[in-house]
């Protein structure tokens, strides 16, 4: 079946449906990673985004349970140059295209990938949509119209849990820790278990005090989809977490509602950085790290004596950390986690441990 990719601007690309037969319509970004499909896919900072991956090959592997990054599909839809129907993997359970029918969610594969790349580097993400018919109609360009767009967006409280959960073996551990689920990445609650802690997940909207009556010792904020600015909520619960002096960690979306929160800007980004390619410095000890990222926002923010920024983009000078003089904070809009993408920051998790144990001996 015939698939067509509609721009908001009216640039039409005709390929091929290798997903589910129908239409979708979101923010179109692009990602650079070589690999890891699965995991961009089940991301929720992904919702209302339709994904092209740059890398021309995609499905080769095909799909494995382990590699959920989310209970589901998050993304609205995907695009690639070619896709794999024989996948080449002993730990393939179904192909990628199954993946995208059992979520209901659409696939364009045999169009150009690299001049769509570079329209969005040149103009900026676009609104657009994947329609799957047998010719092209007008209305398609009706209904990318019709799509608000990310900014303003609070999309955290639509992809956050329901209730609150522990996660992980929490029998034994010392500190207590609540995650803010703003879309949070499951192989972030696995580093977070792995790293000592008792885990707990919230929802976005739980107003800190009442976390803080289970005896947290300390909170994360997770990452997540839409405009940070939007999460009032998150914000007013990051100033209760600050003003009670918890440990804290934010990651992506954490690290913007935690800028927003010491009163620095975020700003929507050109076309963001989405890959597993992102140089990150560390302007305390000059290491360049190789980092995974997923975001569409940025904290606009000078480095101060009390504020001082922590680290920074060596592609474009965009703020990647922040921290707060005298005060236990991690904050990196990176995703150190990784999944897909290299390890080189994974150890922060390990440091946010510590920063957590030598605070409370204090």
């Amino acid at each position: 079946m015939k698939a067509f990719l509609v721009l908001e601007n009216g640039d039409v690309y005709e390929g091929e449906s290798f997903g589910y037969e129908t239409g979708s319509v979101g923010e179109i970004v692009f990602n650079t990673s070589m690999a890891g499909y699965q995991e961009i896919l089940t991301d929720p900072s992904y919702a209302n985004q339709i994904v092209t991956l740059t890398y021309p090959m995609i499905g080769n592997y095909g799909i494995h349970p382990d590699n959920m990054e989310s209970g589901k599909i998050q993304a609205s839809g995907m695009i690639v140059k070619e896709y794999v129907d024989r996948p080449s993997n002993f730990k393939a359970q179904k192909t990628l295209s199954q993946f995208l029918k059992d979520y209901k969610i659409p696939g364009i594969q045999g169009i150009d990938t690299r001049k769509l790349t570079r329209f969005i580097r040149t103009n900026g993400a676009p609104n657009g949509g994947i329609f799957v018919a047998n010719e092209y109609s007008d209305l398609f360009l009706q209904e990318v119209k019709k799509f608000p767009g990310i900014a303003d967006a609070d999309l955290a409280k639509v992809v956050t849990t329901n209730k609150k959960y522990e996660f992980g073996n929490n029998s034994g551990k010392k500190y207590k820790l609540a995650v803010y689920d703003y879309g949070v990445k499951t192989n972030i609650l696995r580093l977070l278990d792995a790293a000592g802690f008792a885990v707990t997940v919230y929802p976005a909207q739980t107003p800190a005090p009442e976390i803080m009556k289970d005896g947290i010792d300390a909170f994360f904020l997770s990452n997540g989809p839409g405009d940070p600015a939007a999460c009032t909520y998150a914000i007013d619960s990051t100033k209760s977490i600050l003003e009670n002096n918890y440990p804290l960690f934010g990651i992506c979306l954490g690290h913007q509602i935690i800028g927003l929160t010491l009163g620095k800007k975020t700003e929507k980004m050109k076309f963001g950085h989405r890959g597993g390619n992102q140089p990150v410095k560390s302007l305390e000890t000059g290491k360049v790290e190789i980092t995974s990222q997923n975001h569409g926002f940025a904290v606009v923010a000078e480095t101060t004596e009390k504020e001082p920024i922590s680290f920074i983009n060596l592609n474009d000078d965009t703020v990647e950390g922040i921290l707060k003089s005298g005060y236990p904070l991690l904050s990196v809009q990176y995703h150190p986690e990784s999944s897909p993408g290299p390890n080189d920051s994974r150890y922060l998790f390990q440091k946010f441990y510590d920063l957590v144990d030598s605070t409370k001996k204090k």
